[in-house]
């Protein structure tokens, strides 16, 4: 009840009308904020499109460049990504202007993200003590980084690896691969924003541990069950090939052992109150 004490007054009693009425301006400045920077991206769609969404498909894209640089620099065939047998087509006669749209949204949903994790945890810190409190700061910048770790990881490797592989599958060489812009759009999305959440584990892990759900000896004990799951994981996030499970599973398996770091300070702290 000490630690209680260095919390305001007024953040320490409210009722259930003001914890209703908190929520409601958490919520409305959470949608101005993404809704503000949403039009922003849609003036800038040209840029975000031709410079971010589609710059993977290029053959000077910085993975593109880097990986055709180690393949002649190892004499390995096969290193360079070679999109140009993938056509990006449109089908539907509203089809750009809604995919515009839609990235704007998600645009702004994305660089908003940092904002709206404060405001969440603006609404929760009343219910903590106070040194849980101080922690929420870090734990909104530790949230933030792993997100844009994990979407930059996606971005960076597994998009182009994707994009890569996709477009060189053929089932015959009478079949040239025109793919659509909303599935590009959708795997895009999808992959980008799936391996960002991923990457929160070790916060999940954190959450779990206070709890008490899980503990340090469990992860341990269940870790040879654990890789089994981040490998399917993988496999559900990346194109059927072996070489990017295995690309995704070594940051995966990272992530575990740090949830565990983790969880085992989360646990001894526990521990001594």
């Amino acid at each position: 009840m000490a630690d209680k004490d260095t919390i305001p007054p007024e953040e320490k009693t409210m009722s259930f009308w003001s914890h209703l009425e908190e929520l409601r301006n958490m919520l409305i400045r959470s949608a101005v904020a993404i809704l503000l920077l949403s039009i922003i991206a849609f003036v800038f769609s040209r840029f975000i499109f031709d410079n971010i969404v589609l710059a993977p498909t290029k053959p000077d894209f910085v993975t593109n460049r880097f990986l055709c640089w180690m393949g002649e620099y190892l004499n390995l065939q096969g290193m360079c990504m070679d999109s140009a047998g993938m056509k990006i087509i449109n089908i539907n006669m509203s089809g750009q202007f809604m995919i515009d749209m839609n990235i704007s949204f998600i645009s702004g949903l994305f660089v908003a993200f940092p904002f709206v994790l404060t405001q969440i945890w603006r609404f929760i810190r009343p219910a903590l003590h106070a040194t849980e409190a101080r922690l929420s700061a870090w734990m909104v910048i530790a949230s933030t980084f792993l997100f844009f770790l994990g979407a930059m990881f996606s971005f960076y490797l597994i998009i182009p690896m994707t994009i890569n592989f996709f477009s060189g599958y053929q089932v015959s060489e009478l079949v040239t691969n025109q793919i659509s812009l909303s599935s590009y759009i959708s795997t895009f999305v999808s992959v980008n924003f799936g391996i960002g959440l991923v990457f929160e584990l070790p916060i999940l892990i954190f959450f779990l541990t206070k709890i008490g759900i899980v503990t340090p000896d469990f992860m341990k004990k269940t870790r040879k069950y654990a890789l089994i799951i981040l490998l399917i994981i993988a496999a559900v996030i990346t194109p059927p090939d072996v070489f990017s499970q295995i690309l995704v599973t070594i940051p995966l398996v990272a992530l575990y052992e740090v949830s565990i770091l983790v969880s085992s300070r989360v646990y001894k702290k526990m521990q001594l109150k």
